[in-house]
């Protein structure tokens, strides 16, 4: 696969549009309508609309590939929901005019395919909870064949663009290639840029990214491991996978993801690392569980096989990790 296959072309172009819908949707609704799913995490507009784009476009683009995505569109159909079906069909005709609420919910439902040896993984809105703040998320799609990521892509609306800029120009498209490195974007333009991660390899000039909510990560776990490595920086807190794009280009030097004492046992979803796991190598990083194990993308929608994440600039890979078993 090359930067001009068929298939980083449709996925770009996809998430542009997707992206133009949920920065619509966010500035028309102050906070996002929002529904509760059966798990009572929030679903706005934006998550359908954005995966009823992209599922769209991966259909009719590649009809023998199957999407394996977060949502569907069960809670839609619902009597109970119909105005807020109306409302995700309305903003979907904004780029495909006279689509139907039923065509809406059928595009939604192409992302209920079983694992194949070829499909995509996706998250419609990565980091729901930071787009309803205004904050940072991702659109984040990733091409799987044979359990192997081949090409990765995240769109971040509200990132910004120049590292020593966090105030400037917002909007950012990274895309990652096996074998091929990785790349930012803007969101409109077609000029890229190489990503490279940090070279750093001393603890006391590193910085790190978690997440925002304590219950998605042990953060306690986390102020102890960089106490061990001196690491003077506070964390940076991020909501989603945008924190992959940061290790990726260099703006941290990790990203520590110790799984919460609240859930023991959790294993993560395929859609909220597959994207940024490749982001994070094709820029020269490592990213591996917490036992040194690569991500394994092969069992299923669960990294069923993996503990914890870690990714990092491969520098200072083996000092976090052995950090992580005093």
């Amino acid at each position: 696969m090359e930067e001009s296959s068929l298939e980083v072309s449709v996925a770009l172009q996809a998430l542009r549009t997707a992206s133009r819908l949920c920065q619509k949707i966010r500035k028309d609704l102050a906070t996002g309508a929002t529904m509760q799913k059966s798990d009572r995490s929030p679903v706005t507009i934006a998550d359908y609309g954005s995966q009823a784009i992209i599922c769209k476009s991966i259909r009719e683009a590649f009809p023998e590939d199957g999407v394996v995505a977060e949502e569907n569109s069960a809670e839609l159909r619902k009597p109970a929901h119909s105005k807020i079906l109306d409302q995700v069909t309305g903003y979907v005709r904004d780029y495909f005019p006279n689509t139907s609420p039923d065509e809406v919910c059928s595009w939604i439902d192409f992302g209920l395919h079983s694992i194949k040896n070829r499909f995509w993984a996706l998250d419609p809105i990565d980091g729901t909870k930071g787009y309803l703040r205004g904050d940072q998320y991702a659109i984040a799609l990733a091409l799987i064949e044979n359990g192997v990521v081949q090409l990765g892509l995240m769109a971040c609306p509200n990132l910004h663009v120049e590292i020593d800029r966090p105030r400037g120009e917002k909007g950012c498209l990274f895309f990652a290639l096996r074998g091929e490195g990785s790349f930012q974007m803007g969101m409109e333009g077609d000029e890229r840029r190489i990503l490279s991660v940090s070279r750093t390899g001393d603890p006391a000039e590193a910085s790190f990214a978690e997440s925002v909510e304590p219950d998605h990560a042990d953060h306690l776990v986390h102020r102890s491991i960089s106490e061990r490595l001196k690491i003077p920086r506070a964390p940076l807190k991020v909501d989603s996978q945008v924190k992959y794009g940061l290790v990726a280009r260099g703006e941290v030097t990790f990203y520590l993801r110790v799984p919460s004492r609240s859930e023991p046992g959790y294993q993560e979803w395929i859609w909220d690392h597959a994207s940024g796991a490749i982001l994070a190598e094709e820029a020269g990083g490592k990213v591996t569980d917490l036992y040194d194990k690569p991500l394994d993308f092969s069992c299923g929608t669960r990294l069923e096989r993996n503990h914890g994440i870690l990714a990092s600039n491969g520098i200072l890979h083996e000092k976090i990790l052995k950090a992580l078993e005093m």
